[in-house]
């Protein structure tokens, strides 16, 4: 299944999954987003969706998992989908077809709250059988792919050095004098050459007192010699993605203040790592480089998380942050680090790194250097 998820991976999520709805007492778990879909069936088509069986209590299942589609996947479901997965064919609305398949006379249908529309909801529920009850789901699917197995750390590592290539590429053709915009379209052009499916979010490019803005969009003017220029890029490769960010100086005259908040956000950043491993929180991660940022009295200049989780979304579970809960790191999520400082109206500094967390500590996937560069 090129570009996918092999069979036995599949397989092994939907039994692990199956596992988890007994737990939450949930028969049947309907699975409509289409990375969802992706990670549990290895489908990359546009229109599908699946009926996750749970396990009871005496192990068995109401009935088989099942996936839906049209006819317009027929084939491309065959030789995606693996034999774990009953194929149907649908050629009215998928939800009817699959309320009409629920297996049994009553059971506990879980949904995704955080996805399922009003409407659709509203609908699904006249459809039900009498018997069945609606239970709210969300993130059950989502704990899953938190924690990552090797087949998908290596997806991730060869994304990132895929975009690691096109930036150096793209630095090496020189950027000063060209316009924001024309480097951000170059560089996703040249992910997609080395064969990316995509950026994995639209790129920043920003120079001077616009990287003061963390999401600042790259705009058509000349990125000027003597300032500091963030580039925060990604490349979306067989399914995963990968995040990095790094601030470069145009030219050595960029001043003392600038070569100051370098030298603070990288340290934050490298305080940062250091505390990634399995067992802390991430709001405890994120305390320990905001703390570096705090104590040089630029608190208010880093106003976001210190990262968040990355694989086949750009962001997913878990997040480093203020305002993330206390559940510890795990061996296989894989997180960035990414602190920052922006003073308005005059320059902006980010490094991040993606890493995998392990057990004594992380490995960084991103290979470009981090001390302060000087870019033609």
């Amino acid at each position: 299944m090129t570009g996918s998820a092999p069979a036995e991976a599949a397989v092994d999520r939907a039994t692990r999954l199956a596992q988890e709805l007994r737990e939450r007492e949930v028969d049947v778990l309907l699975v409509e987003t289409p990375i969802n879909l992706r990670y549990l069936t290895g489908f990359t088509g546009s229109h599908g969706l699946a009926l996750l069986s749970g396990d009871q209590a005496d192990g068995s299942r109401l009935g088989p998992h099942r996936f839906l589609t049209d006819f317009r996947y027929a084939t491309q479901s065959g030789e995606q989908v693996p034999d774990a997965f009953e194929r149907e064919i649908v050629a009215g609305e998928l939800l009817d077809a699959a309320a009409g398949s629920l297996p049994g006379s009553r059971g506990r249908l879980g949904f995704d709250e955080a996805s399922l529309s009003v409407a659709r909801h509203r609908k699904l529920v006249g459809l039900l059988p009498e018997g069945w009850q609606l239970v709210p789901c969300a993130g059950a699917v989502e704990r899953l792919r938190a924690v990552k197995e090797p087949g998908e750390i290596g997806l991730i590592r060869a994304a990132c050095e895929l975009a690691d290539e096109a930036l150096k590429a793209v630095l090496e053709a020189g950027v000063v004098g060209r316009s924001e915009r024309d480097v951000a379209i170059e560089l996703e052009l040249r992910m997609r050459r080395l064969g990316a499916e995509a950026a994995s979010f639209p790129s920043i490019v920003a120079a001077g007192p616009h990287a003061a803005l963390p999401h600042a969009e790259p705009r058509d003017l000349p990125i000027p010699p003597d300032v500091l220029l963030t580039i925060d890029w990604g490349a979306l490769s067989d399914g995963y993605c990968s995040d990095c960010t790094r601030t470069f100086a145009t030219g050595e005259a960029i001043g003392v203040e600038a070569r100051g908040i370098y030298a603070l956000v990288l340290r934050a950043q490298e305080q940062g790592l250091a505390a990634v491993k399995a067992g802390p929180s991430g709001r405890e991660v994120d305390a320990v480089a905001r703390e570096v940022i705090d104590q040089a009295g630029q608190g208010e200049h880093f106003g976001h998380g210190l990262g968040h989780g990355v694989g086949m979304d750009i962001h997913e579970a878990p997040r480093l942050s203020r305002t993330a809960g206390e559940e510890p790191l795990l061996a296989g999520n894989v997180v960035s680090v990414e602190p920052g400082v922006y003073l308005p109206g005059d320059l902006g500094v980010r490094i991040e790194d993606l890493v995998v967390v392990e057990e004594g500590g992380c490995e960084i996937l991103t290979s470009l250097p981090k001390s302060l560069t000087v870019v033609d």
